[in-house]
């Protein structure tokens, strides 16, 4: 009896029984799925709506009024244009799904047509060049099955097209004179986000129907998940505090099955790379400090430099908002910022003279340098990222990727405005101290160019409050 209660006991058997229970109930239920049914049903009605608003548009628009728009850039300032475009955005009004609305008429290229009414002729910068619809403006629709045959009837996209305008769903309809001639077409377009929030309805309905599968699955197995899930969420909440750097957390379970051994292992595992971590920190700090006598024994102007950057650094990050921990890496890396420059020539670094290009680009390779030191000592990329990026200008000019804006890290921002100010209020071997007005105007001045206006906001205004 005691054999086959340790064979029931086992986790191997709780997860088969559960399995079982699960696959049959699964099993049964697949067939009812509809998913992708339900989801090309819904992209059809899409498409008949489309095909619906475009004819709609087309009777509403008069033909005369609408050829009568001269097709030039200086064509939207016509009342014939304005009539139609005040139309076309009635339109949309009524169709909050419609993103853009125009009207096209063929040319005498096959394949190309020209804009004629568009509610929103500019769509803005993409890749350097702006994109715009004004009267006359030529489109090549050969590309686009459904929009060619928007003279014979009223059509749809089959599927998602992509142009220069982005990912859209369309619909066509032509236009008609009083002699029932097709003279223009009016397009509508829906965009791709707007259809997948539509289908988004699908996927819950499907997500509800799966929760109910999984819901009787856990009910008809029930004897097992309660043995089972106990222990599994323990372990799945000790990997996330793991993974959170939490490496002192233990798992605490009690059972006689192999879930039990796993925790035990779990734990060993845990302590093991506590243990590692704290001799890997306390090297790393001896490795610190190594490296920055080293440096400031090279260059004697930049003694104490990194010790105040990295303080100017950390309190700047508080009081950005970023958690203490947060700021207390910053103030570590700091230290570390320009250890590149061991790898410069002391003839460079310290030369009195104006440097020469040659020369200047030298001195510009010291935060690839310091990455690379790094690399095999630093535990995290963002670490890294810091020292590579403490050069970077926010306009882009800076070096060595010519990062900008928002794009540069943000701690790395921090450590370059702390960087700059000591050194301007540092001596240095080609000039001599800024006063603590001077270093502050230029901060002022350079801001929106070499640094993040909001980081020299927050230390200029710790300085004046005497926080720094």
């Amino acid at each position: 009896m005691s054999r086959w209660r340790r064979i029931l006991s086992s986790f191997q058997a709780k997860v088969t029984l559960l399995l079982v229970a699960s696959m049959l109930f699964m099993g049964t239920i697949s067939n009812l799925l509809i998913y992708r049914f339900a989801l090309n049903s819904q992209f059809q009605q899409l498409r008949e709506k489309l095909m619906i608003i475009a004819q709609m548009a087309s009777f509403a628009i008069d033909a005369q009024t609408l050829m009568a728009i001269p097709l030039s850039e200086e064509g939207v300032d016509s009342s014939a244009y304005k009539t139609v475009v005040a139309k076309l955005k009635d339109i949309k009004r009524a169709n909050p799904l419609i993103k853009y609305i125009y009207t096209m008429a063929k040319t005498d290229q096959e394949g190309v047509w020209q804009f004629i009414a568009d509610p929103d002729p500019v769509m803005g910068k993409k890749k350097g060049a702006q994109t715009h619809s004004y009267p006359g403006d030529r489109y090549a629709v050969a590309r686009f099955p459904q929009m060619s045959k928007a003279f014979e009837g009223p059509s749809a996209d089959i599927k998602l097209e992509i142009d220069e305008w982005g990912v859209t769903l369309s619909g066509y309809a032509p236009i008609f004179d009083k002699a029932n001639r097709a003279v223009a077409m009016v397009g509508v377009d829906i965009e791709a986000r707007d259809i997948y929030t539509l289908q988004r309805t699908v996927h819950i309905r499907a997500l509800l129907v799966l929760l109910l599968g999984i819901l009787v699955s856990l009910l008809l197995g029930m004897f097992a998940s309660k043995r089972i899930v106990r222990p599994i969420k323990e372990l799945v909440e000790g990997t996330r505090r793991i993974a959170k750097g939490e490496l002192n957390y233990q798992v605490h379970i009690k059972s006689d099955d192999e879930i039990a051994l796993l925790a035990a292992s779990f734990n060993r595992m845990a302590k093991a790379l506590n243990d590692s971590q704290k001799k890997l920190m306390s090297y790393f700090y001896d490795v610190v400090q190594s490296l920055v006598r080293i440096l400031e024994a090279r260059d004697p102007y930049i003694k104490g430099h990194s010790e105040s950057v990295a303080v100017y650094a950390e309190k700047i990050a508080l009081r950005m908002g970023f958690p203490p921990e947060k700021a207390k890496l910053l103030r570590e890396i700091a230290l570390l910022h320009d250890i590149g420059k061991l790898g410069i020539q002391e003839s460079v670094l310290n030369k009195k003279e104006s440097l020469t290009e040659k020369e200047w680009e030298i001195i510009k390779q010291h935060p690839l340098i310091g990455e690379e030191m790094l690399r095999p000592v630093l535990i995290t990329e963002e670490m890294l990222t810091i020292v590579r990026g403490h050069h970077e200008r926010y306009d882009g000019a800076g070096y060595p990727d010519r990062l900008r804006g928002d794009s540069i890290n943000i701690f790395a921002a921090i450590l370059s405005v702390a960087d700059a100010y000591d050194a301007m209020v540092s001596d240095r071997a080609y000039r001599s101290a800024l006063s603590k007005t001077e270093a502050l105007a230029q901060l002022k001045n350079n801001k929106h160019s070499q640094f993040n206006p909001a980081v020299v906001d927050t230390f200029v205004a710790m300085i004046e409050e005497g926080l720094i």
